[in-house]
C-alpha cells in the first residue's frame, strides 16, 4: 500500500529553477515577463497530478538578512541580487500558491531550507504513515533524507527526468550518506552558496575522507593521530590543517536548520478545497490557458478528506 505524502515545495529553489529554465518570451499581454510564474505553476500543478499528495505547503525565502549571513557576511555574499524581471513575479506567485488554497510559510531571518527542515523534522515526529517529499532544484536538501523523507528534482528540458532521491539515491550521486551531506560540504565547499570549505579539497578527496571517517570531526581526530590512511597525503595534511577553523564553519553554514521558530500544524496542510474559479480567473488573465486542466479536480480533495476525515 502506498505512504500518504507531505509535498513539501522549496519556493524560491523552485522559482529560480523556473525562471532560468522557462521561456523568456513568456509574457503578459500587457509585456511583463511571467516565465517564473508559469514555470512553477507547471511544476507544481504537474507534481500534484501525479504524487497526489494529503498535504501540501510552500516555503519562501524571507527578503531580510539570514542568520548565516549575519554570523558569516561572506554566505551567498557572491551571488548577483535577484534579476530586476524576476522581482514583480514572486508576488504572483504567491498569489496563484494562496488561490490553490496552500498554507505559506516565511519568517525572519531563515532560509525557506530551514523551515523545510524544522517542518520536516515535525512531520516525522507527528505521522509516521507520511513520506515528506521536499520539491525542490537544491542538492542542499539531500541532508534531510531517510526512511520518512525523498527529495524530489523536477527534470530540466527533453532529456532530464523528474528524479525521486531516497537514501540510495543521494549516496549514489554524492558519494556520502545524507547525513554526511553537510561534512562533505564542509570540506569541499559550496561556489553557489559561498562557503569556502577547505582550499584546495576537491569533492573526491572530499568525499574519500568523509567515508573514511564518517565526519569533519573524525577526519580531525584522525588526523592527530596521525592516522596512516593513503588519503592523508602530506599535501591534503596540509590543507585540512591550515583550514581547519573554515571547515567546521562551513560545515555549519552548510547544515539545515531543524528547530526554527515556526508556528506549523499538520492538520492545516491538509489538502482542502480552493476556489477553482479564483484560480481559473487568475490563469486566463496570465494566458496560463492551458494550465487550466491540470488543477485538481474535486474529486481529488474530496477523497482526501474523506480518507483522513
Amino acid at each position: 500500500m502506498a505512504r500518504k505524502t507531505f509535498l513539501l515545495v522549496d519556493g524560491h529553489a523552485l522559482i529560480y529553477r523556473s525562471f532560468y529554465g522557462f521561456p523568456k518570451e513568456l509574457t503578459t499581454r500587457t509585456g511583463l515577463l511571467i516565465n517564473a510564474v508559469y514555470g512553477f505553476s507547471r511544476i507544481l500543478l504537474t507534481t500534484i497530478q501525479k504524487e497526489e499528495p494529503t498535504h501540501i505547503a510552500v516555503a519562501f525565502d524571507h527578503p531580510e538578512k539570514t542568520n548565516r549571513q549575519k554570523g558569516f557576511a561572506e554566505y551567498k555574499a557572491n551571488r548577483p541580487t535577484m534579476p530586476e524581471e524576476l522581482q514583480p513575479q514572486i508576488e504572483i506567485i504567491k498569489s496563484v500558491v494562496k488561490a490553490l488554497n496552500i498554507p505559506q510559510f516565511e519568517i525572519p531571518g531563515f532560509e525557506a531550507d530551514d523551515l523545510i527542515g524544522t517542518i520536516n523534522r515535525t512531520v516525522e515526529s507527528l505521522d509516521k504513515e507520511l513520506l515528506t517529499l521536499i520539491l525542490t532544484g537544491d542538492k542542499d536538501m539531500f541532508q534531510l533524507v531517510d526512511n520518512d523523507t525523498h527529495v524530489y528534482m523536477p527534470g530540466r528540458g527533453k532529456f532530464q527526468q523528474d528524479k525521486e532521491y531516497d537514501i540510495e539515491a543521494v549516496k549514489e550521486k554524492m558519494g556520502v550518506t545524507p547525513e554526511q551531506v553537510p561534512d562533505l560540504k564542509g570540506l569541499m565547499g559550496d561556489s553557489s552558496d559561498n562557503i569556502p570549505g577547505v582550499k584546495g579539497i576537491g569533492p573526491k578527496t572530499a568525499s574519500a575522507l568523509i567515508q573514511a571517517f564518517d565526519t569533519i570531526e573524525g577526519v580531525y581526530e584522525a588526523l592527530e593521530k596521525d592516522d596512516p590512511n593513503p588519503v592523508f597525503t602530506p599535501s591534503v595534511k596540509k590543507k585540512l590543517t591550515t583550514d581547519k577553523k573554515i571547515a567546521l564553519i562551513s560545515k555549519e553554514l552548510a547544515t539545515i536548520v531543524v528547530d526554527a521558530p515556526i508556528d506549523f500544524v499538520l492538520k492545516n496542510c491538509t489538502v482542502a478545497s480552493y476556489s477553482k474559479q479564483e484560480v481559473t480567473d487568475l490563469f486566463l488573465e496570465l494566458g496560463f490557458n492551458s494550465l487550466i486542466k491540470s488543477l485538481p479536480q474535486d474529486s481529488f480533495e474530496t477523497d482526501i478528506q474523506e480518507a483522513l476525515f
